[in-house]
């Protein structure tokens, strides 16, 4: 090729040229890359009959962590909510019968109860705002006698941590069931 072109100064970048294109263009080379959408980063769901993964999750890991739960066990319509001005509602969702079930999530230490204040914010809201048919608090601790009274009283469903992990592993119920 150099020599019927007739000089190395123009034959050498014209053969660089040709080596590069067929390079570029060689079947089977993608242009671009294509990236996945960016999801959460989420702690996986614990397996076993413990309590201790969820506890060591943030609070809105704990949240999807909740949502995930929801989702696998044939919910629909799930959306986490919860936040600052959450009125009461962490996760929401509809039910595999219809239903709208609604979650306050209450990540605590297992020595930190939750307290009748929390529960009755689930009260004062789950039905009248969120349009709940099931309200239901569940947290990784347990109940305060009062707000497990207030509970009672007006329907609320209480999971604790007992309660979350057999949920966790399907040998327990869901809140709904």
């Amino acid at each position: 090729m150099l020599v019927s072109i007739g000089s190395p100064a123009i034959g050498i970048p014209i053969l660089v040229l040709i080596v590069a294109g067929l390079w570029f263009l060689r079947p089977g080379r993608t242009r671009y890359k294509v990236r996945a959408p960016r999801r959460p980063t989420r702690i996986p769901l614990p397996r076993a009959a413990s309590i201790s993964g969820y506890q060591a999750m943030t609070p809105t890991q704990f949240e999807h962590a909740l949502a995930d739960l929801c989702r696998r066990d044939g919910c629909a319509n799930v959306l986490v909510v919860g936040g600052a001005g959450d009125l009461g509602a962490d996760v929401i969702c509809t039910l595999p019968d219809g239903r709208r079930l609604v979650i306050q999530a209450k990540r605590y230490a297992a020595t930190t109860k939750v307290g009748s204040p929390d529960v009755q914010k689930v009260g004062g809201t789950a039905r009248q705002i969120h349009g709940a048919d099931i309200a239901a608090v569940v947290t990784t601790s347990t109940f305060t006698p009062a707000a497990a009274n207030y509970a009672r009283q007006v329907g609320i469903r209480m999971f604790n941590g007992d309660a979350l992990a057999r949920w966790a592993s399907r040998t327990g119920p869901a809140p709904w069931q």
